[in-house]
């Protein structure tokens, strides 16, 4: 047995089930690929103590601090494939590597599926935007639009009306929004624009304009846009892992998924997406984890 727990993926809950189990004198290894989903993203917000501070610093800090847990290691790669075994699980990198282990927490993320709209991946994570508690503070009050249809466009209206009233829904098409859904947006002054979206027009990632296909152009400083999105890795569906009627790993107490011996944590079981939330589940999957080497070795022991 190489390790007795393995991570796969190592942004923030990965590097945090790292360090928890590093301190319950784990022999652990993390897998991680190098490509986080927020790694345009310049500023990180609601987390204490680095608030505003860069996601890649963020990192950079933790896996500073791991350095200082010798059975803890880092390594980077693609984990491409996972198999059970008799005695815990084997993970196959891209590189060949054939490593096993005990345990499993898979912390891969999700991968968000932007629409083909010129300037939107130039924006992403930078003025067009998923979260009001990640983002909203910055551009509270701002000429801010929506891109969403249908019920999930106006739950998203009813959110972000909350930090600004100068709003404009994008439903990019015919809009698919009830009735009653359009007259209480309206009510709110709110627009609703069903022109489809010709492009963003922006400057290194910072909008100004949102470009329609009859030519109008309407001034903005921030888009929301509720996007679809798959599962970073094929690990969990590879392992038979339940997944949720919205594509999110199934997860129990504790980041427990439907397969024994396997955890989840961070974006990948949870639709609250921030840094505080993946630690938090980082930490809670790693000391399950733990807790239950604890307990397997108790009740062997001769």
């Amino acid at each position: 047995m190489d390790f007795e727990v393995i991570i796969v993926g190592g942004s923030y809950a990965g590097l945090q089930a790292g360090m928890t189990l590093g301190r319950a004198r784990r022999n652990v290894l993390i897998i991680d690929s190098g490509k986080p989903c927020n790694a345009q993203t310049p500023h990180s917000h609601n987390f204490l103590t680095r608030d505003g501070e860069t996601p890649a610093a963020i990192a950079k800090i933790a896996r500073e601090q791991l350095k200082a847990y010798t059975t803890v290691q880092l390594r980077q790669g693609m984990a491409i494939n996972a198999e059970k075994t008799g005695h815990g699980f084997s993970i196959t990198t891209a590189a060949g590597e054939i490593f096993t282990t005990k345990k499993l927490i898979i912390t891969t993320g999700i991968k968000d599926l932007l629409p083909e709209i010129p300037g939107v991946a130039e924006c992403w994570g930078i003025s067009v935007i998923h979260c009001p508690y990640c983002h909203g503070y910055e551009v509270a009050n701002q000429p801010t639009g929506i891109l969403g249809n249908g019920e999930g466009g106006f739950e998203t209206v009813k959110l972000i009306q909350h930090w600004t009233k100068d709003l404009t829904l994008f439903t990019n098409g015919p809009a698919t929004l009830s009735d009653e859904m359009q007259a209480q947006i309206r009510r709110k002054n709110i627009q609703i624009v069903e022109t489809p979206v010709k492009g963003i027009i922006h400057e290194n990632g910072h909008l100004s304009e949102v470009e329609l296909s009859d030519g109008t152009k309407v001034p903005l400083k921030a888009l929301y846009a509720r996007l679809p999105f798959v599962q970073h890795s094929e690990i969990p569906a590879q392992l038979g892992c339940a997944f949720t009627e919205t594509g999110y790993i199934q997860v129990g107490d504790f980041g427990k998924t439907s397969i024994e011996g396997v955890y989840a944590a961070g974006d990948n079981c949870s639709m609250m997406r921030g840094v505080a939330n993946a630690v938090a589940g980082g930490l809670a999957a790693a000391a399950f984890v733990n807790r239950e080497l604890i307990w397997e070795e108790f009740d062997n022991a001769g």
